[in-house]
């Protein structure tokens, strides 16, 4: 292909683009693919100083709006993504919390409208492979299921990617790999795993070895440090980090092209 190849990846808040994406991100542009990342939300129901939550002292929405996409600008330099596209829509917050009731938050924008600007985004970049969140957003975030239906909606009404995926946790990997910390006597805190977390795998289309990128995702990680407190990741030793962070999974959910059922590759059928 004489073109050059673009990767569109949709996450709802600032840090989200790390975890599950980062390593692809990171690997394309290295690549010298164009990697375009649009965050939805400014983060403003994230941790503020100090771990204080949203209704908490010390909790002010508009400085840790500033401080959550400073910490976005520091990220995307170290994963090597090219293009940034913030929607720049209010965080949402967690089901339950107050911010849910905002006609502004994002996951009470109108689908037409937010959508919308995601088609125009999509008709500019025209990226091949497109990623984001699965229908339950992941873990049931209102921002993460919101990001979902506008991509969903944005891809029927541009018809631009290829490929599109969904983020992927395979469960029963997560689920040995907690056993096998806890058995080793690894400080893990009282984080205890649902018994139906993560993706079952048999649905797993798409696993991408990113071990050469574990770095860069640890690292672009800690730049989003006001969020650190949340972020178990980090706490994991440095074992648990490398095979938590050295691969990446997804559900592919529709292809253009002729592509192997099960793939090492988003751009499988595309190079």
């Amino acid at each position: 292909m004489d073109r050059q190849l673009t990767l569109m990846a949709v996450h709802a808040h600032p840090d989200d683009e790390v975890l599950s994406t980062g390593g692809v991100l990171a690997a394309a542009a290295a690549e010298g693919i164009r990697t375009v990342l649009v965050t939805c939300t400014n983060g403003e129901q994230g941790d503020g100083p100090g771990g204080a939550k949203p209704g908490e002292p010390g909790h002010d929405e508009a400085q840790v709006r500033e401080l959550r996409l400073r910490e976005l600008k520091e990220s995307v330099e170290l994963l090597g993504i090219t293009d940034v596209e913030l929607l720049g829509y209010p965080d949402s917050g967690m089901v339950g919390w107050a911010a849910n009731e905002r006609p502004e938050a994002f996951a009470n924008i109108p689908l037409e409208q937010s959508a919308g600007r995601l088609a125009e985004l999509m008709e500019r970049y025209r990226p091949d492979v497109v990623v984001t969140y699965d229908e339950n957003g992941a873990y049931g975030h209102p921002d993460h299921i919101q990001a979902h239906l506008i991509t969903v909606e944005a891809i029927r009404r541009s018809g631009v990617p290829a490929k599109f995926y969904h983020t992927a946790i395979p469960r029963s990997r997560t689920a040995e790999l907690f056993s096998s910390l806890r058995e080793s006597g690894a400080d893990i805190g009282d984080f205890e795993l649902p018994d139906d977390f993560g993706t079952p795998d048999e649905l797993i289309t798409t696993v991408v070895d990113v071990s050469t990128y574990v770095d860069h995702k640890r690292r672009a990680l800690e730049a989003h440090a006001s969020q650190g407190d949340g972020i178990f990741m980090l706490r994991l030793p440095e074992e648990g980090q490398r095979r938590v962070f050295g691969q990446e999974s997804f559900v592919r959910q529709f292809s253009t092209v002729p592509a192997p059922d099960h793939e090492d590759d988003l751009f499988a059928g595309l190079r």
